[in-house]
């Protein structure tokens, strides 16, 4: 199993995330848990 490391923060009213290991997979959501969750179907694909 892999492991990755997530950098988010909270921007106002969305939360912004991406995954250092992966160029490119970043995501902003309207909750944390929409942005935990958009972030581990990114890192499963």
């Amino acid at each position: 199993m892999n492991k990755y490391t997530a950098v988010i923060k909270q921007d106002g009213d969305w939360w912004l995330g991406s995954i250092e290991e992966i160029l490119g997979v970043s995501c902003q959501e309207a909750t944390h848990d929409e942005l935990i969750s958009h972030l581990a179907r990114n890192i499963s694909l």
